[in-house]
């Protein structure tokens, strides 16, 4: 009687761990995930580098509800965030520097969400800026967008 229920607890169980396991994300899908957080870290290389933006921001969440952290500071919102980058960097290829980002890890979470940690570099006529980053990424009707951005800044490697 006791291996009979034992047999019975145990298949119940396995498939209580099944129904809530949440979906199996296949190697395949991983892989074009960080693919395409990549190519979304890409875009925004480039966008800076030209100078735009606008464009940079496009790999962020559009909310009220984007979180940056850095030096620091917790601020709030993509109208926010832009307006630091404005302030901070200007708007022009010679204010702004020369923007690479390297070591890139990208670790899946479940097929709606991801995180990436990477280097970034800036160099600018006064002189290399980098640091670290770690981002949180969601999939947003169809997009990765970055919802949480944590820059730390320190001394760039060579």
């Amino acid at each position: 009687m006791i291996a009979r229920l034992l047999v019975v607890f145990t298949a119940g169980a396995l498939t209580a761990c099944a129904i809530t396991r949440g979906p199996d994300v296949s190697g395949e899908a991983r892989g074009s995930t960080k693919a395409a957080i990549a190519e979304v870290l890409s875009a925004q290389v480039e966008a800076w580098n030209r100078g735009d933006l606008e464009t940079f921001m496009d790999g962020y969440w559009n909310s009220s509800d984007l979180v940056f952290t850095s030096g620091g500071r917790v601020q709030r919102g993509w109208q926010t965030t832009l307006d630091r980058y404005r302030a901070a960097y200007g708007e022009r290829t010679d204010t702004m520097g020369r923007l690479t980002f390297n070591d890139l890890e990208v670790h899946e979470l479940e097929r709606e969400s991801a995180w990436a940690l990477g280097r970034w570099r800036l160099d600018t006529d006064a002189g290399p800026r980098g640091g670290i980053f770690s981002l949180v990424f969601r999939r947003i009707d169809g997009h990765w967008l970055i919802v949480h951005d944590h820059t730390t800044e320190s001394t760039p490697e060579s």
